[in-house]
């Protein structure tokens, strides 16, 4: 028993100590960003951070936190999965005390942030799918009506003259944007890709790569794309809808754990209370339904980037 108030302290202490570390890190960034806007960051974390963006899947992080325009920096990401790995380990340990219960916690609390940014990436997806094809067409008619046929002058055109409206409209800025800032031209293309995350998203930056590289004048390529499209929209329509109906399915087990045990809580709360925390196989059992409430979630989320 005194291990177990133990643990319980050392799980407050590090959640109090994470969190006002989280805490600082965005109070120091935002004044940062009032100030100067550039964010100081101290010569060893910039280090460290350059050297693990040289991994797979740190680069893959930070592009997708791009392509969400989320306001966390990559620092304050990997930040929350450790806090989070820390959390779930200790909250395994001292509420499931099983090797099963710790693995579990660790796991779902280190991914969770990255599940997060993937479902907001899924939301960004559904509001711009629909609107693809209307933004394409305006982006060929500037291309068109451009004597020289230069791509970033037609995105420029297409910006600045408001006929691309939102939610596509922030995707085209934010392409415009890296490309007029001299930044890797592949670099860019795959994060565009990456936010749009369809079929027709991955022809066009196709097009526009051939365009941008090579000087090829794509007129003909774009006709063609706008074409196939119009066909394919009545089935982009009932994508969408799959899509839907995929991301309700996500959160459904989680409405019926809650419903369950508000249910027992509420008819008799000390046997509710003596099952689900002091029983060893009460604790089992919602330890298998957070199981299985997160491989839904990665099960939702993959057929969502299949549907795509």
């Amino acid at each position: 028993m005194f291990a177990k108030y133990v643990f319980l302290l050392l799980l407050f202490v590090l959640i109090y100590v994470g969190f006002r570390a989280l805490l600082e890190l965005v109070i120091r960034q935002h004044k940062a960003r009032i100030r100067l806007h550039y964010v100081k960051r101290s010569a060893v974390s910039a280090r460290i951070t350059t050297y693990m963006e040289t991994w797979g899947w740190v680069k893959h992080m930070k592009e997708l936190l791009e392509s969400v325009e989320s306001r966390l920096s990559l620092q304050a990401v990997l930040t929350i999965s450790l806090i989070g790995l820390l959390v779930g380990l200790l909250a395994g340990g001292v509420f499931f005390q099983t090797f099963k219960g710790a693995l579990i916690m660790t796991m779902i609390g280190t991914s969770l942030p990255y599940l997060l940014l993937r479902l907001k990436l899924v939301s960004v997806r559904l509001r711009t799918r629909l609107e693809f094809l209307p933004a394409v067409e305006v982006f060929f008619q500037s291309y068109m009506m451009d004597p020289n046929q230069n791509m970033k002058i037609a995105l420029k055109y297409c910006i600045e003259e408001n006929r691309i409206l939102y939610p596509i409209k922030p995707v085209f800025e934010q392409l415009y944007r890296h490309l007029m800032t001299q930044r890797d031209t592949e670099e860019s293309l795959r994060i565009f890709n990456l936010t749009l995350g369809h079929v027709w998203a991955d022809y066009f930056t196709g097009i526009m790569r051939v365009a941008l590289k090579e000087g090829s004048y794509v007129g003909e390529s774009l006709k063609e794309l706008i074409t196939d499209m119009r066909k394919a929209q009545r089935f982009d329509q009932m994508e969408r809808n799959r899509l839907l109906e995929i991301r309700i399915a996500n959160f459904t087990p989680i409405g019926f754990l809650v419903l369950f045990m508000w249910i027992n809580f509420k008819v008799n709360a000390d046997n509710a209370y003596l099952y689900y925390v002091i029983d060893p196989e009460g604790r089992n059992m919602i330890l298998d339904a957070l199981l299985l409430i997160f491989v839904s979630f990665l099960m939702g989320i993959y057929l969502s980037m299949r549907r795509m």
